[in-house]
């Protein structure tokens, strides 16, 4: 995996485990890699994986079956969206807005374009 610097490795991990869990790759209720086969997939300390995986519990996305590895949990993929959706009005929406505003882009030509 190609990595940016503008964001912290382990979000960009985080990124693309939820767009796996979206795009049906890792499916509710399944196993998902280890923290060892992750880090080893996308070239990372496991350290870095452990991290990611944290958030994931946190945001209630995977759960731990002790000695059984990492689960999708139920509902992952409409927590996922919903938390996306939120993240995009509020960071995405106002940018776009502005920048429309700036060149003078009308709501009603908007609407066209979508």
């Amino acid at each position: 995996m190609e990595y940016n610097g503008h964001k912290p490795i382990y979000l960009q991990n985080v990124d693309m485990m939820q767009e796996k869990i979206i795009a049906g790759e890792w499916r509710e209720e399944e196993r998902i890699p280890s923290v060892r086969e992750m880090g080893a997939i996308v070239g990372v300390n496991p350290n870095t994986i452990v991290r990611s995986y944290q958030l994931l519990e946190t945001r209630e996305i995977i759960y731990n079956k002790r000695g059984l590895g990492y689960f999708v949990k139920g509902g992952a993929v409409e927590r996922i969206k919903e938390n996306l959706k939120q993240e995009f009005i509020a960071n995405e929406v106002p940018a776009f807005k502005a920048k429309a505003d700036m060149l003078g882009i009308t709501k009603e030509e908007l609407v066209k374009l979508l």
